[in-house]
């Protein structure tokens, strides 16, 4: 059995409508090194982090600490947006993140699998630092559920999966936070 460990990203400096790739504020910063100090006591394994800017933050304390680097995962980066328009974007998941994964774009559930198949096919165990709507992909599909939120990990939590048989199993949700995505 393959145990992942799933952190999102910490506090972002601007929102998913205000800049693309934005990195870590200062409150996103100390939760990266928290979250570091949470997993310290982990024996070292993979570290995997999403290509974009604030999960890549995230995961800087912990490569320190274990003198290590992260591979960069694309299959955890972010949602795919169908615009590079920052309001749009934003209006955009909003309406997304309202949804069902059964009744959405077929490009979104085929951007769902990927994550899904992505995780599952980990032969180690992983700490993978990831964003939102990842995290809710990886939960939904180990409770079952086909809410695109299904959670709301806080920024840095830690969400703690097994695979098994090919399938996420939930072991620990990480500590709800009231985070703004948009």
């Amino acid at each position: 059995m393959t145990r992942l460990v799933l952190v999102r990203h910490g506090r972002a400096a601007a929102g998913f409508g205000e800049h693309v790739d934005p990195g870590l504020d200062e409150v996103g910063r100390r939760q990266a090194v928290a979250a570091a100090e949470a997993l310290a006591g982990l024996t070292p394994r993979p570290i995997l982090t999403s290509p974009l800017r604030r999960a890549r933050e995230t995961a800087e304390p912990l490569e320190a600490r274990w003198r290590t680097s992260a591979t960069i995962a694309p299959d955890v980066g972010e949602i795919p947006s169908p615009t590079d328009d920052l309001g749009a974007r934003s209006r955009w998941l909003e309406g997304v993140l309202s949804q069902r994964w059964s009744a959405v774009d077929p490009l979104l559930r085929s951007w769902r699998a990927g994550v899904i198949d992505f995780l599952t096919d980990l032969a180690a165990d992983s700490v993978v630092f990831t964003h939102f709507v990842v995290i809710n992909v990886a939960v939904g599909s180990a409770t079952g559920d086909d809410r695109i939120v299904c959670c709301h990990p806080a920024n840095a939590g830690r969400t703690v999966l097994a695979v098994e048989d090919g399938r996420l199993q939930l072991v620990e949700a990480a500590a709800e936070g009231s985070t703004e995505v948009l």
